[in-house]
């Protein structure tokens, strides 16, 4: 009954962050080049931060959809789910956050945070993997 409860909440997150995910790809695709170009941003600058953004928005979609392939996985205890989502979603708030507002505040600074995301990633997924060679079939 509990999981079932996890699995719900981990869906509902899944489902907003993918959403969330693609408005910012159609931003990023329709309108943020117009806004980079009414900044006092160099366009070599310019041209980082839409990568920078891009970046962001490929990794938040595919970490969006791992939240919803995990919500499926049957791992057999409920702590696993939560701690694997946790670092995940974490990681999106991170990296994909930290780009966000890197382009958006033109702040180099929060770039040091990026990489932080990155790594709540690679724990969560490393976690998942334990999980998994414990579960059995």
């Amino acid at each position: 009954m509990k999981e079932r409860q996890i699995e719900k909440k981990i869906t509902l997150v899944a489902g907003f962050s993918g959403a969330l995910a693609v408005i910012l790809g159609a931003y990023s695709a329709h309108g943020l080049e117009n806004y980079l170009a009414s900044t006092e941003l160099d366009p070599e600058t310019q041209v980082r931060r839409l990568s920078q953004f891009e970046t962001g928005v490929r990794y938040h979609l595919f970490h969006s959809l791992v939240l919803l392939v995990l919500a499926a996985l049957p791992l057999g205890e409920d702590r696993a789910k939560r701690n694997v989502s946790r670092l995940i979603f974490l990681g999106l708030v991170m990296f994909s956050g930290s780009l966000y507002l890197l382009v958006f505040l033109n702040l180099p600074i929060l770039g040091a945070i990026t990489p932080i995301g990155g790594l709540c990633w690679i724990t969560g997924w490393i976690y998942l993997s334990t999980f998994g060679m414990k579960t059995k079939a």
